[in-house]
């Protein structure tokens, strides 16, 4: 591995290369800045990513001119670009995504941040193993940033200096996302959904308000255990308590298994060096397999708007591509298929705007995330119903059910229309 600068690093790429950016708080944005200071001299870049953090410069004019996006999710720093002919989309699952490395879209460079190297020469993809590490297996060439800030986490997620061309070195706090204020509404729909958590049960969630808002309600559960594709802080308080401990676990007993992580400064430091966290990529977290081997596995998601038949958008606002598919399908099936396990979606009834989330029908464009098919229990401020088993009008009744009061008449008679006019 040669040091340099981080200008220099980035000369590996060249014209035509398709180049991996790792993703969430582990996003190297001093090489991604120095590649795009190279726009210029450059033609034909093909980037690609999952949700990344920074500014995304390459999806900027006039970068944008030399650098094409192909995420396979969408996050806000470049959602704007991806509803554009700049930029694009792959639907995809995350737990196929190193799929594509192997096979239809192989990586000529590979952009990481990693801690500095241990005694033996390894150096950590810190909290975003996910498709990182199939990258960095399969990449021509590895680019890498080493920062002492970045978590060294037990588990896979590990490259050795060797198989490192090129490395710059920086030290800032990778990226941070601080806990937001839980609402009122937020804290009704997770304690409907934590009173369908059984003690032992073995959770998957995300981040956010509402994900919290659940974890804040399981106070008085036992034995909880953690295997799911990224967690936050919402899991440290029940670790402290002793909620969490994993004992009920068939998959990694006592461990949480996660492949990435974003949160504050301070779940950084619980993961740092700690052996009860074991960060795989996301091809073995998000395993329908190996999820559903686990007890009562219990996935809690969310949804832009669900139809009366049990349709899930969660990806898309009409045509407009929001996020991505990510690894929702890959744990509602796991939950489904567990032992007492059981996959929720959880929501408020309405946006901000007051626009109600569960509608007569899906917007038109958008994409159906997640099949009436698969879908089990719904939650909302209002309520929780369970799907499985219930027919066509069946389903719109209880989804209407726990609709917002406001919209439950013109939801009748869109049920009304739709299944007696037949």
């Amino acid at each position: 591995m040669k040091i340099t600068s981080a200008e220099e690093a980035v000369k590996l790429v060249k014209l035509g290369d398709r180049v991996f950016f790792q993703g969430a708080a582990m996003t190297p944005n001093e090489l991604i800045d120095a590649l795009c200071e190279r726009h210029q001299e450059l033609k034909n870049i093909e980037v690609i990513s999952i949700h990344t953090e920074g500014n995304a410069t390459y999806t900027q004019e006039p970068y944008n001119d030399t650098f094409t996006l192909n995420s396979c999710f969408v996050g806000g720093n470049v959602r704007k670009s991806v509803n554009t002919p700049k930029a694009d989309y792959i639907p995809i699952f995350l737990s196929e995504i190193h799929r594509l490395f192997y096979d239809s879209l192989p990586l000529d460079v590979a952009f990481v941040q990693v801690s500095p190297p241990d005694k033996h020469g390894y150096c950590s993809l810190g909290v975003s193993v996910d498709v990182a590490l199939p990258a960095v297996r399969t990449a021509k060439k590895i680019v890498a940033q080493i920062n002492p800030s970045v978590p060294r986490t037990h588990g896979t997620g590990i490259v050795h200096i060797d198989e490192i061309a090129f490395a710059c070195e920086v030290d800032r706090p990778i990226h941070e996302h601080d806990p937001v204020q839980i609402s009122a509404l937020e804290h009704q729909i997770g304690g409907n959904v934590a009173s369908l958590i059984e003690d032992g049960a073995t959770l998957q969630m995300g981040i956010g308000s509402i994900p919290d808002a659940v974890l804040a309600n399981l106070g008085n559960h036992k034995d909880l255990g953690i295997h799911t594709e990224m967690f936050s802080d919402g899991v440290l308080p029940l670790l402290e308590s002793g909620v969490i401990t994993g004992k009920e676990k068939a998959v990694k007993r006592g461990k949480i298994v996660s492949c990435f992580a974003v949160g504050s400064r301070k779940l950084y430091d619980f993961i740092d060096d700690n052996p009860v966290c074991d960060f795989r990529d996301a091809a073995y977290t998000n395993d329908t397999a190996r999820i559903r081997r686990n007890p009562k596995v219990t996935a809690i998601n969310s949804a832009i708007e669900i139809d009366l038949t049990g349709q899930v958008c969660a990806d898309t606002i009409g045509s407009f591509q929001f996020s991505g598919v990510g690894g929702q399908m890959d744990f509602i099936r796991g939950a489904s298929l567990s032992l007492g396990g059981k996959p929720i979606f959880a929501m408020s009834s309405v946006t901000k705007k007051g626009v109600s989330k569960i509608t007569s029908i899906l917007k038109p464009g958008a994409g159906v995330t997640t099949t009436r098919a698969h879908v089990h229990y719904v939650a909302t401020e209002h309520g929780v119903v369970n799907l499985f088993g219930k027919n066509l009008k069946q389903r719109a009744k209880a989804l209407i059910s726990i609709a917002h009061p406001d919209h439950q008449e013109a939801l009748e008679k869109a049920a009304y229309e739709r299944f007696n006019g037949k």
